[in-house]
């Protein structure tokens, strides 16, 4: 069977076409596939960087609350760190572990 003149040239045209079609979903650093997973990194960055940045405005609203408030000074002292003025008891409680043994008579 003989093809008609310029078959030849149309399916090789063809096959180029969908060599290329192929090649633009599935190869190379540029693939359709891979735009969609920088996509989807570059929107994960983004919400990072958003979060990131609301960190930032939590930690500058509480350095200057800490520049012009000794009260603020104070209250994180006693909070964070344990520290009491001169003539205060500090009392601390300490959750009881259900699952330690109880020493004998304690409770009976």
């Amino acid at each position: 069977m003989a093809l008609k003149p310029g078959t030849g040239r149309r399916l090789l045209a063809g096959g180029v076409l969908a060599l290329a079609g192929y090649y633009a979903l599935w190869g190379g650093e540029y693939s359709a596939f891979h735009l969609v997973r920088l996509r989807n990194e570059r929107r994960d960055a983004e919400a990072r960087l958003a979060d990131t940045r609301r960190q930032v405005d939590s930690l500058r609203t509480l350095a200057g609350r800490l520049e012009k408030d000794d009260a603020e000074v104070e209250r994180i002292a006693r909070e964070r760190f344990g520290m009491i003025r001169d003539g205060e008891l500090l009392y601390r409680f300490v959750p009881v572990d259900s699952a330690a043994p109880h020493p004998k008579g304690a409770g009976e």
